[in-house]
């Protein structure tokens, strides 16, 4: 099979890079809806290192009609095969294409809710046991999600994912140390005004190694110390439904007020379960190719100047304990065009309508990243 050159490049890019694969590891390559020669690149690039693929085949309009009908009885017994082999699994690899982003738009909350709960410790093993890499396949849909031909949106897809996620290493080094020490983080901004506490916390880099596109340092509020309120500027679709002009009150923590252009299903996921109404990161993005939000979170949580704050479930080592089957990672743009903002840590200005401010974090501000300085 001729296989186009880019594929071969990420996919070695995502086996030797993403998940460091050595001789005799096993990985689960997760393929939805995404064309056959870029699984088959995977496997040859897996095999060029020694290690030993797994394939599954998934296709979102069969996905739909088994969810349709779930019941509890027809996924227990699932969620134990797919845990027993997510056990086997030294790494994962998922990607994810879809030609209609609403396709399960109309698959009822219980149902959703119910298959996420069953499934969540499928997801926990995956995501704290295993080294992994996720990421989004260019489709037609996703090229109008962008306002972009589909040609267009396949060149800047390609150009974002197998970008020198190297260049960013000494910048995200020096953000988490900054990040380790601080205690008190104020963000403000148009309908913003944040104040909550990442003391003890710790944070996270992620260049490359997990997600791609990549491109942040994330942390998480300690559970109880967020005060104020935030409004999200950036679109977003969870489960299916799109949401737009998200606001959150919190008190002691906790989401007391939440409003949306669809208010009634966005408290519907809050109400999911105790942990969905609670803070599990908190993240600064700053990939310098990604800069207007697509309504698809993966690409979205990476925009230069921007920062996400997302109810529910914590990152395990990283975070405060907060448990959930929800995780809903919501994007605040604060470059000017997009009404500017502020983040500060205990008292000092980091960054200011996107550009980070100490010169020890320069190296994280797009003209370095683009190899411009």
């Amino acid at each position: 099979m001729i296989i186009d050159s880019r594929y071969n490049e990420l996919a070695r890019g995502l086996t030797a890079f993403s998940c460091e694969l050595k001789k005799g590891q096993r990985v689960l390559i997760d393929a939805f809806d995404v064309p056959e020669a870029m699984v088959i690149a995977l496997i040859r690039a897996t095999r060029e290192l020694g290690a030993h693929p797994y394939v599954n085949l998934h296709r979102a309009r069969v996905s739909r009609e088994l969810m349709l009908g779930a019941e509890e009885a027809q996924y227990a017994p699932h969620a134990e095969i797919e845990y027993a082999r997510m056990q086997k699994m030294d790494a994962y690899i998922a990607l994810r294409g879809s030609d209609n982003i609403f396709e399960n738009s109309d698959i009822p909350a219980s149902r959703v809710q119910m298959v996420s709960k069953i499934m969540k410790p499928v997801l926990d093993h995956r995501v704290n046991k295993t080294k992994w890499v996720v990421l989004r396949w260019p489709t037609s849909a996703m090229a109008q999600q962008a306002a972009k031909s589909t040609e267009e949106f396949e060149d800047f897809y390609f150009k974002v994912c197998t970008l020198d996620y190297s260049r960013m290493i000494p910048g995200m080094n020096a953000l988490k140390a900054l990040m380790d020490k601080t205690d008190k983080v104020q963000i403000t901004g148009p309908g913003t005004d944040l104040r909550f506490s990442i003391k003890g916390i710790g944070s996270q880099t992620c260049g490359g190694r997990r997600n791609i596109p990549d491109g942040e340092v994330f942390s998480c509020p300690m559970k109880d110390s967020v005060e104020g309120v935030i409004s999200y500027n950036a679109p977003t679709v969870y489960l299916g439904t799109s949401f737009d002009n998200i606001r959150l009150v919190f008190k002691k923590g906790k989401i007391v007020e939440a409003t949306a252009n669809n208010t009634k299903r966005l408290n519907e996921i809050l109400d999911s379960d105790p942990g969905a109404r609670y803070i599990g990161e908190f993240a600064l993005g700053f990939n310098p190719h990604i800069l207007e939000p697509m309504r698809d979170i993966l690409f979205d949580e990476k925009i230069a100047g921007s920062f996400h704050f997302t109810p529910g479930q914590a990152y395990e080592g990283v975070g405060n304990g907060n448990k959930s089957q929800v995780h809903w990672d919501m994007v605040n743009i604060q470059r000017p065009e997009w009404g500017g903002g502020e983040v500060w840590f205990d008292g000092k200005l980091i960054r200011k309508d996107g550009i980070f401010v100490p010169k020890t974090l320069h190296k994280l501000n797009p003209d370095y990243l683009l190899g411009n300085k």
